[in-house]
Formats: C-alpha cells, sequence, structure tokens
C-alpha cells in the first residue's frame, strides 16, 4: 500500500476534504468564479429577467478572437439563446446519449470522443449535468456543469446564448435541433478554459479526466500486451471511459479519411466490446463512435457488411445492428488493431464508480510548481539541477494480495499533471515535456542533495518524457521508502503540477510531515525602519553602511555595489536587542560574527570566483547557515534576491540571512514552550521595536 508523505518535500499539500467541510468534493464543488447557480437563477426569476453572464460574455473574447474569427462564416456569427433558434427547445430529449453529439467548426473531437464515453454511465454523466434544469420549469436563462479541475470539484455557471451563423449553430449540436445539452456542455468547458479556441486540438483523456477525476493509462497498440482485449473488457465493465486513435506525423493528414472510412489524427470513443457468435466461432468485436456522427468503418462488421445475413437474428439484436449514419459501428478487434495505434483508458476513483463491487481507487493528490532558478531542474540529463527539483517521499508499507506472485510486491500509479497550460495557450504557453523518476532511500529526511542522484540510479520512471497535460505509469515494486522527483525535460521552466499516487487499496497520506515546517509568503522579507535618537558610543545605520563597505570595498572578489542604507538599517533591526535603534560595541561584534561566517558560505559555493553564486547553489547555502526551509521559501529568495541571469551576489546574500536570521528568531522568541507551534494576538503579530516578525507566519 503506497504510504505518500506528501508534505515533505513538496511545495504544498492539496486541502484534505475532510477539513475544508466537503468543499472541493463532487458533492458540494467550489463555485468557479465564485458565481452560485441557485443564488443567481433566483435572482433572474424574482426579477424576471434572462442571466447574462459577464466572466463569459456573448462576443468576440468567449470566442477567442484570433484564428476562429478571421473566417468569413465568423464574421457574421450571432450570439442567441435557443428559444431564439427553434420552436419548443428541450435541454435533454428522451435520455443524453451519444447521438446528441455532433461535431461543429471546432476541433475539439477530442472533448466530444470523452462525452460520448461519458453517456455510457449515466451516474457519471449526470454528475458533471445535474439535473433541475429545463428551458420550462424556473428557466432563467443560466445553466450549470460541473468539473474535476487539478484535485477539486468545480460548478461552472453559463447562459444559454449560444453562437450561430444561419440561425444554425457553429459548434458542437445534437442530431435533435431542438435538444441543447451538449452545445451548453461544450460552452461551459470553453469557459472553464478561457473561451472556444482553447478547445482546438488536445487529447481524450484530458476532458475524461475533467468528467471524473480520475487517471488514464496509455497504451501503443503495437506494444499491446497480449490480453489487451481481457483489459478492455474488464476496463468497461469497471465503468472505466476509453478512447483511441490512429496517428498521423503528417499534419495535412490530420483528420483526413482513409479507404477504410476510419480518420487519421483523429479522437474516437470507445463504446462497446463483446463476442459475436458467426459461422461457429466466436469473434471478438469492439464498438467505436465517430463524434462527427457520421463517416464509419466500412470493413467487416461495419453497418452495410453483406455477411451480416450470416449472423443469428438474436445475435444483431444483442448487438444493436443497424444501417445507420449515426458515426457508430462496430469492426473486429483484429481490425482494431492493425488500424488504430493508440488506446486512452480513463480509470476512476471510488467516487466516481457506480458500485461498492467495482475495483475502486484511492489517491493522494499534492500540488507543486517549478521555479526558475530555484526548484525547475529539469531531467537527469542536467546533473547539476536536477536534485533541487520538489521531492514526494513515498511509502509502500503492505504487499499486493496476489497469490499467483511469488515475489512481495506493491502495486500504485503515478501521475504528474501540468496545470494551466490550456487556458494560458493564449499568453503563448505551450505544454512542457514532462516525466518523474522515483528513487529507493532510507530514512534521509532532507531535501536529497546532487551528490545522492549522481550515485544512484532510479528504481523506476515514466517511459518517456512527453509534452502531454499528463504523464502516469502503473508500478510494482518491493515494500520500501521511495522519493519521487517530478520535472521538465529542460530545466529553468517555470510551472505549477499536481502529482497523484493511485492505489487500489486504502492510501493514507500525511498532510504535515513528521517535522516541524516553517511557511511564510513574501512578507517575511519586509522589515519595519526605525528611527530613534542618537547616542554615544554606538553606530546608527549610515555609519554601519560606510564601515561595512569600506570592508568589502577591500575584497575585490566580492561583486557588489555595496550595502544600502535599508540592508543596514535590517541589520540594526536584527541585533538592535536593547531596542535603541543603534548597535553598541557588543552588539556589533556580534553583527560582524555573523556577517564573517555568511561570507565564509559564500566564498565555499562561489567556485569560479565570480562574486556571485547562482540560485541552486542559495539553497545549499541557506542550509549550511542552519535555516531549513520548504520549497515555497526557496522559490521567494530566489523571486526577491536573486538577478535576472539567476545569480545572487554578496549583499544581497547577506541581506537575506539577515532577515531569515531575524524571522527565525522572532520566531523563536513567541516558541516559549519550543515545541513549533506559536499563537499570537493581533498586539504581538504587530512588529515591535526590534522586532523582525513578518505579518504572515504559519507553522
Amino acid at each position: 500500500m503506497p504510504y505518500l508523505l506528501p508534505g515533505f518535500f513538496c511545495d504544498r499539500v492539496i486541502r484534505e476534504r475532510d477539513r475544508r467541510n466537503g468543499e472541493g468534493t463532487a458533492t458540494q464543488p467550489l463555485k468557479y468564479e465564485g458565481q452560485d447557480f441557485v443564488v443567481l437563477r433566483q435572482r433572474c426569476l424574482a426579477q424576471k429577467c434572462l442571466f447574462e453572464d459577464r466572466v463569459f460574455p456573448a462576443g468576440v473574447q468567449s470566442l477567442g478572437s484570433l484564428e476562429l474569427s478571421q473566417k468569413t462564416k465568423m464574421k457574421a456569427i450571432t450570439w442567441k439563446r435557443p428559444k431564439e433558434i427553434c420552436e419548443n427547445p428541450r435541454f435533454i430529449i428522451g435520455g443524453a446519449n451519444r447521438t446528441d453529439i455532433c461535431q461543429g467548426d471546432l476541433g475539439d473531437c477530442w472533448f466530444l470522443a470523452a462525452i460520448a464515453c461519458l453517456t455510457l454511465n449515466k451516474r457519471l454523466l449526470f454528475r458533471v449535468i445535474p439535473h433541475d434544469q429545463s428551458f420550462t420549469e424556473n428557466y432563467a436563462g443560466i445553466f450549470h456543469f460541473q468539473f474535476w479541475r487539478y484535485g477539486d470539484w468545480v460548478d461552472v455557471v453559463i447562459d444559454d446564448c449560444l453562437p450561430t451563423y444561419n440561425n444554425q449553430l457553429v459548434f458542437t449540436k445534437s442530431n435533435h435541433r431542438n435538444e441543447f445539452w451538449s452545445a451548453l456542455l461544450e460552452k461551459a468547458y470553453a469557459k472553464l478554459h478561457g473561451s472556444y479556441e482553447a478547445l482546438k486540438g488536445g487529447n481524450t483523456t484530458e476532458a475524461m479526466e475533467d468528467f471524473t477525476g480520475g487517471v488514464t493509462e496509455f497504451f501503443e497498440i503495437k506494444d499491446a500486451p497480449r490480453d489487451m482485449y481481457k483489459i478492455m473488457k474488464k476496463a468497461i465493465e469497471r465503468g472505466s471511459l476509453m478512447g483511441c486513435s490512429i496517428d498521423t506525423i503528417v499534419p495535412v493528414q490530420f483528420e483526413t479519411r482513409m479507404a477504410c472510412g476510419l480518420v487519421k489524427g483523429h479522437a474516437y470513443s470507445v463504446t462497446g466490446l463483446e463476442e459475436a457468435l458467426f459461422k461457429g466461432e466466436k469473434v471478438k468485436l469492439v464498438r467505436l463512435r465517430n463524434p462527427w456522427g457520421q463517416v464509419e468503418w466500412n470493413g467487416s462488421w461495419s453497418d452495410s457488411w453483406k455477411d451480416w445475413s450470416f449472423v443469428d437474428k438474436d445475435e444483431k439484436a444483442r448487438l444493436q445492428h443497424q444501417v445507420t449514419e449515426d458515426g457508430e459501428f462496430w469492426m473486429s478487434y483484429d481490425d482494431f488493431i492493425y488500424h488504430f495505434t493508440k488506446l486512452e483508458i480513463c480509470n476512476l476513483t471510488a467516487d466516481a464508480l457506480e458500485s461498492d463491487k467495482l475495483q475502486t481507487w484511492t489517491v493522494s493528490v499534492n500540488e507543486g510548481r517549478w521555479v526558475r532558478g530555484c526548484s525547475a531542474g529539469g531531467c537527469r540529463n542536467f546533473p547539476d539541477t536536477f536534485w533541487t527539483n520538489p521531492q514526494y517521499r513515498l511509502k509502500l508499507l503492505e504487499e499486493d494480495d496476489d497469490p499467483d506472485d511469488s515475489e512481495v510486491i506493491c502495486s500504485f500509479l503515478v501521475a504528474l499533471m501540468q496545470k494551466n497550460r490550456r487556458k494560458d495557450r493564449k499568453l503563448g504557453a505551450n505544454l512542457f515535456t514532462i516525466g518523474f523518476a522515483i528513487y529507493e532511500m532510507h530514512g534521509n529526511k532532507q531535501h536529497l542533495q546532487k551528490d545522492f542522484f549522481l550515485y544512484n540510479a532510479s528504481k523506476a520512471r515514466s517511459r518517456t518524457y512527453i509534452n502531454m497535460r499528463e504523464v502516469s505509469e502503473r508500478f510494482r515494486l518491493p515494500p520500501s521508502e521511495y522519493v519521487i522527483v517530478p520535472s521538465t525535460y529542460e530545466p529553468h521552466q517555470e510551472g505549477e503540477f499536481i502529482l497523484r499516487v493511485f492505489s487500489e487499496k486504502r492510501n493514507l497520506s500525511d498532510p504535515h510531515g513528521p517535522f516541524q515546517r516553517l511557511e511564510a509568503r513574501a512578507a517575511i522579507f519586509s522589515n519595519p525602519l526605525f528611527s530613534l535618537p542618537p547616542q554615544d558610543m554606538e553606530i546608527c545605520a549610515d555609519e554601519l553602511k560606510n564601515v561595512l563597505n569600506r570592508v568589502v570595498n577591500k575584497h575585490k572578489d566580492l561583486k557588489t555595489e555595496g550595502f544600502t542604507l535599508e540592508s543596514c538599517r535590517s541589520m540594526i533591526a536584527l541585533m538592535d536587542t536593547d531596542g535603541s535603534g543603534r548597535l553598541n560595541l557588543q552588539e556589533f561584534h556580534h553583527l560582524w560574527k555573523k556577517i564573517k561566517s555568511w561570507q565564509k558560505i559564500f566564498k565555499h559555493y562561489d567556485t569560479d570566483q565570480s562574486g556571485t553564486i547562482n540560485s541552486y547553489e542559495m539553497r545549499n547555502a541557506v542550509n549550511d547557515a542552519g535555516f531549513h526551509l520548504n520549497n515555497q521559501l526557496y522559490d521567494i529568495i530566489t523571486m526577491r534576491y536573486a538577478d535576472k541571469y539567476m545569480n545572487i551576489d554578496f549583499d544581497s546574500f547577506i541581506c537575506c540571512f539577515v532577515r531569515l536570521e531575524g524571522m527565525f528568531r522572532a520566531f523563536n522568541a513567541f516558541d516559549k514552550d519550543g515545541d513549533g507551534i506559536i499563537k499570537l494576538n493581533v498586539l504581538e503579530v504587530r512588529p515591535n521595536r526590534g522586532s523582525t516578525l513578518p505579518l504572515h507566519l504559519k507553522i
């Protein structure tokens, strides 16, 4: 059983559900952009008006403008409500099913293929599409849908204004002209990502996971295991969602029809698996659906296949065979693995499954980030920086219950997902190439350093680094302690991610870890300034500045423009124990000893004698000085003190240490019992004379 300790080396842990009254769960989703569907609908009903969504307004900005608006058709788009498009509009007619999904003028077949899979599981479908929505009862022009979003369920509110051209829906539509659930679902998903254009191009697994909170496994069909059909059959029985596609390396061949009727570079839904009796033999079949709602396979077992006449009448009925151009068709499993290249299976977590009898998953979810110059170390190919990546400790405690397995093995699945890249695409953000590695370790409670990775090989890793939203892999390792290191392929790439570890058994996690951790925000580095009357035989900030700069100017190996007056005031605030605003001889001597010891650390890491150290070396320097911080604080230090080349000069180095020293000293002064926890009232939070206690400080 995996035991993930997310508080050890990561940035922060996603809030535990039971600690926030269920917020962000499927039963109590977060309100996207703070919009409350019930409140907004009641207000509109009371005022007898139709809802107009100002967050995602009916206009060019919601389309995404750029490429879409350049098309001639887009210039004539009119946003209309369903009651303006047709008579007697309906939200759902005869139940939501896969024939209600027909692709429009937007390259989001990946999203529509996922919806088709979703319709096979009504319980999941109506979690995404909440009940009590219609164009008749309590109609106020407002609808809402729910999606899983990086560890939380969110409720997205929209108005029902839809893009039309010549009174026809431009994007997704239903076979029934007066049915609108699929078009409105697409609009809500577009809102979640910032625009319709943001949905252009993608992977079916993205939407599958956003509909379920599940985790996806990828299969290259040419390298598929021998029991692939059994795997697919079991997935269908468990309620998993499945998609498939035919790769093409030539861009002009995307979504082009082959002679057999299949389409290259196009996403299909797997909607069923059966074994049919044909001429006395059992044949394995796969049912697929093209989200276009048309264009089907024309080979064996297709709708119009001539040999259907040899299939028993009852067997035909069981397979629901009919000659209809609806985008859905059967094909033999052998033809499926011959033509298709990729298969994706979205496994569902425990709260997504219909029955406790189905195999459930538990999950530990952690979120983190890569910060340039601090925790964006790149892959193992960059040994000088790889060790700085976020690290997650994993304990495998309990072996699998597999009587056929002679080894003591623990099974688990790791999934690394990068966040917000689709939404930020309009800002130039593309998907990073990401992956992860897993190392065995024992008893080390600190962030693993460079030497560990130089002399220890990984025990497991993602098969490849790839530019997808999520990389996932199933592993089987002996019980032990491990560290998971997620990274981008190249160093210095900034981004946010979540790391999930799935187990088929109960998966415990410790959100705090066994250590007392100090977390602080940027306010740590803001110290009070003091102006007090001068006294004899003491040194003020201006005098301290002159003394220090005379000394450092003699050290040509230190790259510095000298200490600023603000820096010197901070030093006085640190060492001024009697609150005079000046340093006496004893206080100055104590400060000078600190600076000398910190200078020694600085020179140790300035190996090239450039007069600076880089932000990665700063991590070790801070640790050597006795300040044990988490990744978030290292990120803050980098952003605050490093220059654009990620280098830190001596002046910035000393200023950082002065403020860290003050922060720890202030904290320890309040920690009377030494348990690493303090409680402050409002007067104690406000910094007093000589205090550098930050306004935002927590354990």
